[in-house]
Formats: structure tokens, sequence, C-alpha cells
């Protein structure tokens, strides 16, 4: 067994064990902004493929496209020169643990829709890593103040383990649906599922349904 194959048959393992490595639990009776099955961390628990690709600034790209109007690929520069938001939110990972009050700040997925304006045909989105890893979602999921392409956490460059230079944050949906090191970005009429999706877990990903697993 190779390696890459070693480290994705642990993650799954981890999944239906509902494991997240090494966690600081924090418990608060009552709390019903906890999703059911999930218990609250302090830290910021680091789950990947066993591959955290590094890519520097001056050769990072995003390509956006598919079923658009006009798609564009943005350096760097283009993209920090969007408009960028700060949003708090809480994450939750399928694994069971959960963490309240991230502050994310990259470019809204919102901008992204109203510059590349998305063809009426266009109903779901596929996102695509650095490290190959791809999710979905539909369209609708991603139409949300909510969801951003980050770039800072609590006021901080996103590091590398976090998925840095940029990831993908939907905070309704299960934190695999939020690509880390993402490159590419491809409005479709169909709904390709992703790495996970293919291997087992929820298609939708709702963390108040308790929707793990297909």
């Amino acid at each position: 067994m190779d390696e890459s194959h070693r480290l994705t048959k642990t993650k799954e393992q981890w999944a239906r064990a509902r494991r997240g490595g090494e966690e600081r639990e924090v418990f608060y009776e009552g709390d019903e902004r906890l999703p059911p099955g999930q218990r609250l961390v302090e830290n910021f628990p680091v789950l990947d493929l066993g591959v955290k690709p590094e890519i520097p600034l001056s050769e990072w790209r995003l390509s956006i496209g598919g079923f658009v109007t006009t798609p564009v690929t943005w350096t760097w520069e283009q993209f920090t020169a969007q408009p960028q938001l700060t949003h708090r939110s809480d994450f939750h990972c399928v694994t069971s643990w959960s963490r309240y009050d991230n502050d994310w700040e990259g470019v809204t997925f919102q901008h992204i829709m109203a510059v590349v304006k998305p063809l009426s045909l266009a109903r779901f989105v596929l996102f695509k890593s650095y490290d190959d890893y791809t999710t979905n979602l539909p369209l609708e999921a991603c139409d949300d103040d909510d969801v951003l392409l980050a770039r800072h956490w609590n006021g901080n460059p996103l590091s590398r383990d976090h998925g840095g230079p940029v990831r993908v944050i939907v905070p309704k949906r299960y934190a695999w649906k939020g690509a880390k090191w993402v490159k590419e970005i491809t409005f479709s009429d169909k709904d390709e599922k992703g790495f996970w999706e293919v291997r087992g877990y929820s298609n939708t990903a709702l963390p108040w349904n308790n929707d793990r697993y297909a």
C-alpha cells in the first residue's frame, strides 16, 4: 500500500470513528449552537491527505471557468486586489469537532459570481486544489454571504497546514466541502462528486442534519 493510499484509509477510519487528531475539548452543557454529534475544541486540528503543497505566491493562480460568461485566471496580486471581507463563523469537521468564532478574511463567492457571471445552465460548482483534492457543492450553497475564499484566519495569513495561501470556507457545511489550497473553480450544469463524496461521504454535508455519510 503506497503512502497516499494509506493516509486516505486513515482519514476514512478517523471519520468513521469521529476523530480529529490532537484536540483540546471544551464542553458547554446545553449549547444549542453545537450541531448534533459534535464536540467543541479550542485549538484547530489539521486534517489533510498527507500532502501539503507549497505554492510560492509568485506562482499561485486561481482559475475560474466552466459555464460562465467571463472566465478569469487571477494571479496573487489580482486576487488580493479584489474586495476583501472579514466574516466570523463556526467551523464543523465531519470527524466530530467544531471550533467557534473563526475570523476569516478573503474574497466572497458572491463577488466571484459577479465577476464571472454564471450562465443560467450553471447549477453546481466543483473545486480543485493544488494537491488534486476535489469537492462539489450546488451553486445555491455557494451563493451565500458567508462563503469565502479565505487568505487570513484570525488576523494572520492562512498557514500552509490550514490550506494557505487560499482555502474555501463554507460555514453551513461540514468542512471537507471547503477545499484547501484551492486552484480551480468550475461552474457546471452537472453535479460531479469530489474526492470524499465518491468514497461514501454525504453529497450534501449538512452539520445540523448530522449528514455525514451517503
